[in-house]
């Protein structure tokens, strides 16, 4: 049972150590502050949790068997991916990166609107929802209770990547003195605008 649960936290830290949209995302939340970055992480993992639980309940199946069903929600989360690369280009181009927000500051985005960005951006994924399907079955023991199994390691799953992120938002904020810089604060604006964006794009044109 030990070597099992290991491994399983070993896959989730390469799901999570894997580069994508969520990691971008959280970083350039955190430019503004510990509070909306740890919110955004809050956010993408219970997207996580909500996926995780679809794919126990095989719901995930209909998605990945009907091509009309993943293409609609395949440009929809593009759009949404190329809309927060956007707003973060504009940011930079109008100059708004402004130094980060002191801790204790009132935070520059309501808590509310740092949540829901990791939400709808892990929602609107539909690669997200087809890998919980795939990924979450392959640790179910062949004689454990395939549902409440599934729904516990849904649970894990998304309580793990709340601390690996974590760590995330952390460092962002030891460097906050350097990040305070407005060239820096806007070439990391531009950064990751600009991978966002092209993430979008290549979600948008890809079969």
């Amino acid at each position: 049972m030990f070597t099992w649960f290991l491994a399983f936290l070993g896959a989730c830290t390469l799901i999570a150590a894997s580069p994508g949209p969520s990691t971008m995302l959280i970083i350039r939340q955190s430019l503004h502050s510990r509070r909306a970055g740890f919110l955004t992480v809050l956010g993408n993992e219970t997207g996580v949790f909500v996926w995780g639980l679809v794919a126990a309940f095989g719901l995930t199946a209909l998605l990945a068997a009907s091509r009309l069903a993943y293409d609609v929600m395949r440009i929809g989360g593009a759009a949404v991916l190329i809309g927060f690369g956007v707003q973060a280009l504009l940011a930079a181009r109008r100059g708004h990166a402004q130094p980060a927000e002191p801790e204790g500051a009132p935070a520059v985005r309501s808590g509310w609107r740092a949540y829901r960005s990791g939400l709808l951006l892990n929602l609107a994924n539909p690669k997200a929802a087809v890998f919980a399907m795939s990924f979450l079955p392959q640790f179910v023991p062949a004689d454990a209770p395939k549902l409440p199994t599934m729904v516990g390691l849904a649970a894990i799953w998304a309580v793990y990547e709340v601390g690996y992120y974590g760590l995330y938002v952390w460092f962002v904020g030891r460097l906050r003195g350097l990040i305070s810089r407005a060239n820096v604060r806007k070439r990391l604006e531009q950064v990751s605008g600009g991978v966002l964006l092209l993430l979008g794009i290549r979600m948008a044109v890809e079969g």
